[in-house]
């Protein structure tokens, strides 16, 4: 279990580069906040990133860089955070090939996320074994490290509940005297609203996103095209915040104030939609451009990124090697000699 006082939180993101705003607000900024209140383990996730790219790995180890310094300019400390990548500890794999044992096959195929992928995803062959098996390689990250609660949306919680179920299994196995692995809880997180410049969910995959690395002319020129509220065909037609793209970043990002104005003014039409946009893109620069100068640093030295994340998975790993010690012992599998047991009926 940990050691500190604190509970023990770990999450992570897959090795997809840069990150736009909805990883930001969906995720990293609440990862920000919690390194006060807990115990935090966030890790790279570059395996988890084959799952869908394995035909092209050229970019990965570029990627999870990109996504380690957008991590730092976010606000994530590593002397308050333990930030590691998930290949660099092998062990990860080792215990994902002993919970592979002991998954049934029906338990992967229910995962909600298994179907909609495959059925959105069509460009590539999703039919693999690490595609369907990426959830116990998901709790083997989780329960490697006695994670007491994962962050997660509303979306995610069977993802944890899956691992749940395969710690309880396993410890209905080899768990006695005593359990060996926890059963993490979700740490339901606020996930707002986020569209994307075109309306849907901000995705790479859509080709919809705000970059936290997008300089200011580029956020104004992506806010610009951005889709509005479709009644507002006119100048002068009234329209509705609620029902328009624009309205959901200003609730998330604009001030009280800015959004009275938006209120009053939309719905009246007494502002126009490209004005409108230039106080979302106001906003928006008010928290990207802090971040984008706290990256500064490492991008003219991204070796001091790569330093942080090397000391942090060292201390990962040690944390992993004491768990799998537990689990190897539990299963009767440690890598030291023990005694042969004396057969039964022996003399």
């Amino acid at each position: 279990m940990p050691t500190s006082q604190r509970k023990r939180v770990l999450s992570g993101m897959r090795s997809t580069g840069k990150l736009h705003l909805g990883n930001y607000v969906g995720a990293l900024q609440n990862w920000v906040r919690m390194q006060d209140q807990y115990e935090c383990f966030f890790f790279i996730a570059d395996w988890h990133a084959l799952t869908t790219d394995y035909a092209d790995t050229s970019k990965v180890k570029e990627n999870s860089l990109e996504v380690l310094l957008d991590w730092l300019a976010a606000g994530l400390d590593p002397d308050r955070s333990t930030l590691f990548i998930q290949s660099h500890i092998p062990l990860h794999a080792e215990l994902h090939l002993l919970f592979s044992m002991i998954t049934p096959l029906g338990w992967l195929e229910r995962v909600p996320t298994y179907k909609e992928q495959r059925e959105n995803i069509t460009e590539k062959d999703l039919t693999t074994y690490g595609f369907l098996g990426y959830p116990v390689l998901q709790a083997a990250d989780i329960l490697i490290y006695k994670g007491n609660f994962v962050p997660v949306g509303e979306d995610q919680v069977p993802h944890v509940e899956l691992t749940r179920e395969i710690a309880r299994r396993f410890n209905q196995f080899y768990g006695k005297p005593a359990p060996v692995l926890p059963e993490p809880q979700p740490l339901l997180t606020p996930t707002p609203k986020l569209p994307g410049t075109d309306g849907r969910k901000m995705s790479k995959s859509y080709g919809n996103t705000i970059l936290l690395t997008d300089a200011e002319p580029v956020v104004r020129q992506k806010l610009k095209t951005m889709v509005t509220d479709p009644a507002r065909v006119r100048r002068t037609d009234p329209g509705n915040p609620d029902l328009c793209p624009v309205g959901d970043l200003h609730k998330i990002f604009s001030s009280q104030e800015t959004m009275a104005k938006v209120n009053e003014g939309c719905r009246s039409a007494g502002i126009g939609c490209i004005e409108c946009k230039g106080w979302a893109a106001d906003a928006l620069l008010k928290v990207l451009l802090p971040i984008q100068e706290r990256r500064k640093k490492y991008e003219e030295n991204p070796r001091l990124a790569w330093d942080i994340l090397m000391t942090g998975t060292a201390k990962a790993a040690k944390v992993a090697e004491a768990t799998m010690k537990e689990v190897r012992s539990a299963m009767g599998m440690s890598l030291y000699y023990e005694p042969l047991s004396k057969s039964e009926g022996a003399k």
